[in-house]
């Protein structure tokens, strides 16, 4: 993956970031700024470790260290800002009222109960159990995405873009959308190390309406990020599980 492709992520959402500045009275880049850096430094963090410090050499085909630095680099973040901050992070045990925990974990249980469906029926199968996948899949990707995403990322954004929509007592503004879309774009677009510029349509809205939005609803209704961390690890095992069927 070319080096280029985390400023193509930047450069695809540029519409969306163009409508929350037309739509908000006022920003504050600052906090706009401050997104942009962190993304970007995590990317290339995980990028780069990829490509200097990979684990094949002793067999290991996931990209451990690069979550790990990912996740260091997250907690040096979370562990700089004030105890209010990091409770709006998600970074804290404290959630919302029972009745938005409930309407959170049912709505990402509809999108997960769909997901399985739609998977069952188009994932190959017959594949085999691979211990490290599963390692992988039921700690990392959760872990790691979901505070650069829906923690310290939405939290920038919601700084930047004062959320101004009110859903049964949560808030939700552009900062909501736009991590929402770039997780999907993430996931789908990218440019190699010639130069060639690949997107993938289908894993872009899939994974936007399907399993970006039903985590992102989780996190709001929530209110702290364990529950979207181990619906987003959910997500993963089952994937491999079907494979494996």
């Amino acid at each position: 993956m070319s080096s280029l492709t985390p400023l193509i992520w930047l450069l695809t959402i540029l519409p969306l970031f163009i409508f929350a500045f037309i739509n908000v009275k006022k920003v504050n880049l600052k906090f706009l700024l401050f997104f942009v850096l962190y993304f970007l430094a995590d990317c290339y963090l995980q990028q780069f470790s990829q490509r200097y410090l990979s684990l094949e050499f002793i067999g290991l085909k996931f990209t451990w260290i690069g979550k790990i630095l990912s996740l260091i680099l997250a907690l040096g973040i979370v562990f700089s800002v004030s105890k209010n901050d990091r409770e709006e992070i998600g970074f804290t045990s404290k959630g919302n009222s029972k009745q938005q925990l409930k309407f959170g974990i049912l709505f990402f249980l509809g999108f997960l109960l769909f997901d399985v469906v739609f998977k069952l029926i188009l994932f190959p199968k017959g594949g085999t159990f691979d211990f490290e996948t599963f390692a992988f899949q039921a700690t990392m990707p959760g872990l790691t995405e979901e505070i650069v995403f829906r923690g310290i990322s939405l939290w920038l954004l919601d700084k930047a873009f004062l959320p101004k929509w009110n859903v049964k007592g949560i808030k939700f503004g552009w900062g909501f959308f736009i991590v929402t879309i770039l997780f999907g774009v993430g996931h789908g677009v990218f440019m190699t190390e010639d130069y060639q510029f690949k997107i993938d349509i289908i894993t872009i809205i899939y994974l936007t309406l399907i399993s970006s939005l039903s985590l992102g609803v989780l996190r709001k209704f929530s209110g702290n990020l364990i529950y979207p961390i181990l619906g987003h690890n959910t997500i993963n095992i089952i994937n491999a599980i079907i494979r494996i069927l």
